[in-house]
C-alpha cells in the first residue's frame, strides 16, 4: 500500500470512529428527559448521564496519549473501538440511573481512545500542506454523527424504548473494530520501552476528578459548601504537585516543554475558552424547543440541524483554505462570528420566530466551522512528531474540561434568574403541558442571560488565538533549539 493510499485508509477508518462517537455524544441530548423519566432519575442524575461520559473521556486522555507515543497508535485505537462498543451495550442494559452513569463512563473511555488516536494518526499519515483538509474532514464526520444523533434519537424515541439509543452503536462498533484491525498499520515515531508515569497519572486523575465533582456539587447543590471547598483544595494541591513532579521526570506523563510552543499553547487556550462558551448551547436549544416551545424530541432534533449543516460546509472550506492561507484569518473570524451569534441568542424569547433562530444557529455553525479545523491544524502542526500522541491528548483534555465547565456554568448562570427548584422541575419534566406559562417565561429569561455570559467568554478566546506566535520554519535556529527539549 502506497503512502497516498494509506493516508486515505487512515482517514476513512478514523472517520467511522468519530462518526460513531459523534452520534453517541448527541443522541442523549434530545432524549435526556425521556431517559431520566424512564429510570426515575432526578435532574442531578440526568446531568450525570452526560457528565460521566465527559469525565470518562477526560481522565484517561493523557495516559492514552502517552501510551500511544510509547507503543504506537494502531493497537490502542482498536481497543478504543472495542471498549466503546462494550460500553454502549452495557448502557442499553442498565437497570437504573447509577448503572447508566457508570456505563456511560466506560463509553467515555472508549471515546477518549478514538479521539486521541484519530487526530494523531491523521497527522502521522498526512503531509502538512494537506493537514487542515484532513482534520476538517475528520471533524465533519463527527458533526455528521452528531447531526444524525439528533434526528435518529427523535425517530427512535417515537417508536422504540430509550435503550435503542445505545445498542445501535454495537454493530457499528464491531464493524469498526474489525476494519481497523485489518487495514491499519503502525507508522508513528514512538519511544520504545520508555516507562509510563503512573504516579503522574494518579495525581492528574485526582485533580481532574475532584475538580469535576466540586463543580457539579456546587452547581446542583448536591453537597454542602464545605465538601465543595475541600474538593477544590484537593484540586489545587494535586495540580501543583502534578506540575512539580512532572518537571523532575525523565519520562513524564505530560511533557511540559509542549507549553513552550506558543502556537500550541495559544491554540489550546483559545479552544478551552471557546468550548466553555458554546459547549452547552445545543443542550440549551434542545431544552428550549422541548420544554419552552412544547415540541417533541424529534421536532427539536430536526430544528437544530441547520447548525450542523452550516458547520459542515464552513468546516470543510476553512480546513482546505487554511492549508493555503494559514489559520489566523479563519480562527479569528470564526471566534468573532461565534461571539456575535451567542449574543443574538440572548435576544431570543418565548415568542421568537423559528426563522430567526435558524439564522442565529447558522451563524453559530459558521463561526465554529471556521475556527475548529484551522485551530486544530495549527495546534497539531506545531509539535514534534514524537509528541503528537500526548499533544493530541492534551488538546482533547482542554476541550473536554471546557465542555464540562460549559454545561455546569450554564445551569449556574441560569439560577441567577430562575430558582434552582424550577430549573430542576423543568429539566426533569417530560410533559411540557405541566409547566406553567410563568415558569416558561422565567426559564426563557434565564436562557437569555446565560447566552449573554457565554458570548462574553467567547470574546476572551480571541486574544490568545490572535497573539500565538507564527509557525517557526522547519530549519530555523529556533526550531532546532526547541527540538532539543524533546530528545
Amino acid at each position: 500500500m502506497s503512502r497516498l493510499q494509506y493516508k486515505w485508509t487512515v482517514l476513512t477508518v478514523t472517520t467511522v470512529g468519530v462518526l460513531m462517537a459523534g452520534l453517541d455524544s448527541r443522541i442523549i441530548i434530545v432524549g435526556l428527559p425521556q431517559v431520566a423519566s424512564a429510570l426515575r432519575a432526578d435532574a442531578e442524575q440526568a446531568i450525570w448521564f452526560t457528565q460521566s461520559y465527559v469525565i470518562g473521556t477526560t481522565i484517561a486522555l493523557l495516559l492514552i496519549g502517552r501510551i500511544t507515543d510509547i507503543v504506537g497508535r494502531v493497537k490502542i485505537y482498536e481497543s478504543g473501538f472495542a471498549i466503546f462498543t462494550v460500553g454502549s451495550a452495557l448502557t442499553s442494559l442498565a437497570q437504573g440511573p447509577t448503572q447508566v452513569i457508570l456505563f456511560r463512563g466506560i463509553q467515555g473511555l472508549g471515546a477518549a481512545i478514538l479521539f486521541t488516536n484519530s487526530i494523531a494518526m491523521i497527522v502521522d499519515a498526512t503531509p502538512k500542506n494537506e493537514l487542515g483538509f484532513a482534520l476538517g474532514t475528520n471533524q465533519i464526520a463527527f458533526r455528521l454523527g452528531g447531526m444524525a444523533g439528533l434526528t435518529v434519537s427523535g425517530i427512535i424515541l417515537s417508536f422504540l424504548d430509550w435503550r435503542a439509543l445505545f445498542y445501535i452503536n454495537v454493530p457499528i462498533g464491531i464493524f469498526g473494530t474489525i476494519w481497523a484491525h485489518l487495514r491499519l498499520k503502525e507508522i508513528a515515531s514512538v519511544e520504545r520501552n520508555a516507562p509510563i508515569d503512573w504516579i503522574g497519572f494518579v495525581v492528574f486523575t485526582t485533580s481532574i476528578t475532584s475538580f469535576f465533582l466540586a463543580l457539579t456539587f456546587a452547581v446542583y447543590g448536591i453537597a454542602e459548601l464545605t465538601t465543595v471547598r475541600v474538593l477544590l483544595l484537593i484540586t489545587a494541591i494535586s495540580i501543583v504537585t502534578f506540575i512539580a513532579y512532572e518537571r523532575r521526570q525523565e519520562y513524564p506523563l505530560l511533557d511540559l516543554n509542549l507549553l513552550r510552543i506558543r502556537e500550541f499553547t495559544g491554540g489550546v487556550i483559545a479552544q478551552l475558552l471557546n468550548a466553555i462558551a458554546w459547549g452547552a448551547v445545543l443542550l440549551l436549544l434542545s431544552l428550549y424547543f422541548q420544554l419552552v416551545r412544547d415540541l417533541s424530541p424529534f421536532d427539536s432534533g430536526i430544528r437544530i440541524v441547520p447548525f450542523d449543516i452550516t458547520f459542515l460546509f464552513f468546516g470543510a472550506v476553512s480546513g482546505k483554505l487554511s492549508d493555503r492561507f494559514g489559520h489566523l484569518p479563519f480562527t479569528t473570524s470564526g471566534l468573532a462570528l461565534t461571539s456575535v451569534s451567542l449574543y443574538l441568542f440572548s435576544t431570543v424569547d418565548v415568542f421568537a420566530p423559528y426563522s430567526l433562530i435558524i439564522v442565529y444557529m447558522m451563524l453559530l455553525g459558521a463561526g465554529i466551522g471556521l475556527f475548529v479545523s484551522p485551530n486544530m491544524s495549527s495546534i497539531m502542526g506545531s509539535v514534534p512528531a514524537q509528541r503528537r500522541g500526548i499533544a493530541s491528548a492534551l488538546r482533547a483534555t482542554f476541550f473536554n474540561v471546557g465542555f464540562t465547565i460549559s454545561l455546569n456554568l450554564a445551569v449556574l448562570i441560569m439560577t441567577f434568574t430562575v430558582p434552582y427548584a424550577i430549573v430542576t422541575n423543568i429539566i426533569s419534566s417530560t410533559n411540557p403541558i405541566l409547566i406553567s406559562e410563568a415558569d416558561r417565561m422565567l426559564f426563557a429569561e434565564g436562557l437569555k442571560n446565560t447566552y449573554l455570559w457565554l458570548a462574553a467568554l467567547n470574546v476572551a478566546a480571541i486574544p490568545p488565538s490572535v497573539l500565538r506566535k507564527r509557525k517557526i520554519k522547519k530549519d530555523s535556529p529556533q526550531r532546532q533549539i526547541l527540538s532539543l527539549h524533546f530528545k
